[in-house]
Order: C-alpha cells, then structure tokens, then sequence
C-alpha cells in the first residue's frame, strides 16, 4: 500500500482510500470524493488518472512481491466512486516486467528544476512509447514546431488561471509556500517542490506559488528545448483516465530506470476550449491525457504522503 500511495496525483491530493476484504483477498480502490479539486478538475479526470496511477503501483508492488493480481476496472456502473478491485490472490507468474520496475517507485519524484538541453536516444523513447501500449494509451513525441505550440497553449492557460478565483483558490489550497518539515503536512505540493521561478516561459512547468512568497527560491534557465511527450487514449471515458493513469505512471517508473527524470502538467488539458489544440495533428492519438517534461537533471524533491492508516480499511 505503501507503494501504491506513492504515485503522483494532482496537487499532490493522493484521492484515494482502499478498503481490503480479508477473506476474499480482494482490495478495492475508491475515489476519496473530499479530495477532488472541482475548478480544476470537474469531471474528475484528473483524479482518475491519479487512481489510475496507483494502481499501476500497487501492481508493480505485487509483482515484485510474486504475486499475480486480476484487475477489474469500474466494477460496479452504479457507484461511480468504486474505481477499481484487485484480486491478489491471482493465479499464474507475476509479470516479471512490472517487478523490475517497482524499485523505481519509491525513486520517481516530480523534478520542476531546470533539466539539461539533451536530447532522448530514439531507443529510450520507444521504450517509453511501448510502456503506454502495454497500458491501452499512447505516447508521442511531438515535432519541435508543435512542442512551442504546447507552451503557447500552457501559457494561454496559465492566463485562464490568474483570471479564475476558484481554481486559484484550489492552487492556494493544495500548495504550501513553507517547506513540509515545518507545517507537518502529509499532502499538497510544499515549498521545496516548487523548483524556481522560470527566466522566460521555456518549459512547461506549474508555478504553484501563484503569486505569493517563498522563502529561499530564486530563479533559473531552464532548458530552451524540452523533451515533451503526450500521453492519450483512443476514447475519453472514466475507464480510459483509469487506463491512462496506469500508463502514465508505467512509462514515469521506466523513464526513471532509464535515468530520466520528468515533471506532468494538466494545465492546458484543463480548459475544455484549448485542450483540443493540445493533439499532436499528424498522430492518431484522440484525447490527450497528460503533458510529460522528460530530461537529465537533478531529481525533484519528495511531496508529502499521507500514513496508510488513514486511508486503508480491513475488513
């Protein structure tokens, strides 16, 4: 469970409680509904690729522990909150390349500092690309000419923000200016997760202090030509966000077993209006689900994580 809470959620909210029936061996995921973000997120997109997520964890876990979980995603249609069930008492061989990448999983942390301007080896994006196939989704790295088309589109939405009370308040929520060990916190995005403030818009990176002080940070390059990549799915559907969300936290557990780190954005998949615009127009991805910053650099700091006593029952 510890593993599984690990994977990366929206605002670091960790939107998710797990209920384990002892006697069947079954562990169910559940949408903590008092953690969505409904200006950001109104459909719960985002968290459900957030659950997603975790569930790619949890299998990596259970793999590595020789075990061969079945999953059933969206169980029951009349509970939309009831994401996921997990029999752990699977037959067969674990998946030996899902095990591999569960030392990654405690390593993988969000990086928004400054990466270096180094391009990724063609074999190492295939593997990336391949880790979302596996998962039902897509990844591409688009053309240099649509990547600044994507920064255009982040900064368009950064815009919609600043003008947006509610989602705003959200930001300001979620997000702590003071570093974790001083406020105690076990969610949210702390100060020392920001990264510094960008000279020029040069990569796609949140700046969660929206507007407001943070003792000790400065300010950087970052780097003038970002390894983007989309994440998307064929359709756009609760059980494709699910499905994304594996996908997405399989190729960020690859990426890092590659010695790669990476920052995702949201931002411009937010705003209905934009989010079209985000497709790649020459691939045959239909709903983008995510925006990743892949590179070389330092790794980010760790984000808080809630105990697993708050949010796992045993029945």
């Amino acid at each position: 469970m510890a593993d599984a809470t690990a994977a990366p959620s929206l605002h670091n909210a960790q939107p998710w409680a797990f209920r384990y029936l002892r006697d069947m061996g079954v562990l169910r995921l559940y949408a903590d509904l008092e953690r969505t973000l409904p200006h950001t997120d109104p459909e719960n997109r985002g968290l459900c690729i957030s659950c997603g997520a975790a569930l790619l964890n949890l299998r990596a876990a259970a793999a590595a522990a020789g075990l061969a979980p079945v999953l059933r995603l969206l169980p029951d249609p009349a509970f939309a909150e009831f994401l996921a069930e997990v029999h752990l008492c699977g037959t067969g061989p674990p998946d030996g390349t899902l095990a591999r990448l569960a030392p990654s999983i405690h390593r993988r942390h969000s990086s928004r500092l400054p990466f270096h301007d180094e391009g990724i080896p063609v074999a190492t994006k295939e593997s990336l690309s391949e880790a979302a196939r596996v998962e039902g989704a897509e990844l591409v790295f688009p053309d240099p000419w649509h990547v600044l088309s994507i920064l255009e589109l982040v900064r368009d939405a950064e815009g919609r923000e600043a003008l947006d009370p509610g989602v705003r308040g959200e930001t300001v929520r979620w997000t702590r200016t003071e570093p974790s060990a001083a406020t105690g916190a076990t969610d949210g995005i702390p100060g020392e997760a920001f990264g510094p403030r960008q000279r020029g818009t040069s990569a796609p990176v949140r700046d969660f202090a929206v507007g407001r002080p943070v003792p000790g940070r400065g300010w950087a390059l970052f780097e003038k030509n970002p390894n983007i990549a989309l994440l998307g799915t064929a359709r756009d559907e609760p059980v494709d966000w699910l499905r994304a969300g594996q996908a997405l936290e399989r190729v960020l557990l690859r990426a890092t077993a590659d010695g790669l780190v990476a920052s995702v954005t949201s931002q411009p998949l937010e705003w209905p209006e934009i989010r079209w615009a985000v497709r790649d127009p020459v691939s045959a991805m239909a709903h983008v689900q995510m925006v990743i910053r892949l590179g070389y650099g330092p790794e980010g700091d760790a984000s808080p994580r809630r105990p697993v006593a708050d949010l796992l029952d045993v029945l």
